[in-house]
């Protein structure tokens, strides 16, 4: 089994793209050009890092890091894909978390963060290519691409270095009618039913202990969050991404009761009708 490091070493490259921002109802506020660069130096043992922000009308800005270990915040699995975040959700806190996934020459990556009271408040989605690579971008997300029943396979990455555990999901959405959709979702040998209504770019679902939402976003995206974070209730941060029609990832961060952070969940799977 490949190390956290070695994982790490899957993103090295010239990231060319752009940081997106967006309301916590999925609205546009912005977009800020970017490539970011990931280097190893003395034969990988560290990783200089230079985030270069290029807005359209104002000076370019540079931050840089060079590292040569890993925080305990940050878990990486096989493929490169990662999260990193809060260890813990505190009261009158700011918490938030950021994932990443690798297919080919693409990256996806977004951050999601919470405010002091523990709303959603600002997210972004980070569309990335390898410098010089001619690799398209994936259409915007819609529901009817989501709809049928998915295989997948995932893997947990435990926040305190326990094994890796395996197993399998399934994961079946349909439409009850054109304002609803439900979700029926099994892993290992737990299953979860949730209802969620259609409001334009996103799901809301607001049967369970706790509302939240599904956006569906550019380049195949999903982002599903708490609107706001439910102490005292387990919960997960999740991003998904549509690779092609059949073919689709998600990155899950789960929080305890306590809102401690436990671990992260890459699932890859493939759609069966």
């Amino acid at each position: 089994m490949s190390t956290q490091w070695e994982r790490l070493l899957k993103n090295l490259g010239y990231w060319e793209g752009s940081f997106t921002r967006f309301s916590p109802e999925g609205d546009f506020l912005e977009d800020t050009p970017t490539v970011v660069s990931l280097e190893g130096l003395e034969n990988n043992t560290k990783i200089h890092q230079v985030v270069s922000y290029r807005p359209h009308n104002a000076p370019r800005e540079d931050r840089v890091f060079t590292y040569s270990s890993l925080g305990r915040q940050i878990r990486f699995c096989q493929s490169g894909a990662f999260s990193q975040g809060s260890l813990q959700c505190a009261p009158y806190s700011q918490f938030g978390a950021e994932f990443g996934l690798i297919e080919g020459h693409r990256r996806l990556r977004s951050v999601i963060l919470y405010n002091t009271e523990a709303k959603l408040d600002k997210i972004t989605l980070i569309r990335e290519k390898l410098l010089n690579s001619n690799t398209p971008e994936r259409n915007p997300l819609k529901i009817e691409q989501l709809l049928g029943e998915w295989q997948g396979h995932a893997v947990t990455v435990h926040s305190d270095y326990q094994p890796e555990e395996e197993f399998t999901t399934h994961l079946k959405i349909k439409r009850l009618d054109q304002q609803y959709i439900l979700q029926e979702l099994t892993y290992g040998n737990r299953s979860i039913s949730s209802k969620a209504r259609l409001e334009e770019n996103r799901l809301l679902f607001e049967d369970s202990p706790y509302t939240s939402q599904i956006l569906l976003m550019a380049d195949g995206a999903s982002l599903n969050t708490p609107l706001q974070v439910p102490l005292g209730n387990r919960f997960v941060l999740e991003m998904g991404w549509l690779i092609s029609p059949s073919q689709r990832q998600r990155l899950i961060r789960s929080y305890d009761e306590q809102g401690a952070w436990q671990s992260v969940t890459l699932v890859e799977e493939h759609k069966i009708c």
